[in-house]
């Protein structure tokens, strides 16, 4: 795995299938998926990236959200 942080754009890129062959990807808010062919996902890019790990760092410390 792999993370490479973007300051300019404030964009976190996690690789998570590094050499993965990208077929398509999902957008859905902050969040942008790429998937191999069959389903696997490859890289995870996270758009406006300090206010979205923020607000699941505020999520986090006040236990929202944290399975028991």
């Amino acid at each position: 795995m792999k993370v490479r942080y973007d300051r300019e754009a404030d964009i976190l890129v996690i690789e998570w299938l590094p050499g993965g062959v990208i077929d398509h990807a999902e957008h859905t808010g902050s969040l942008i998926a790429h998937f191999t062919a069959d389903g696997r996902l490859v890289l995870l890019e996270i758009l406006d990236a300090r206010r979205f790990l923020a607000q699941v760092l505020q999520a986090a410390l006040q236990g929202e959200g944290v399975l028991t």
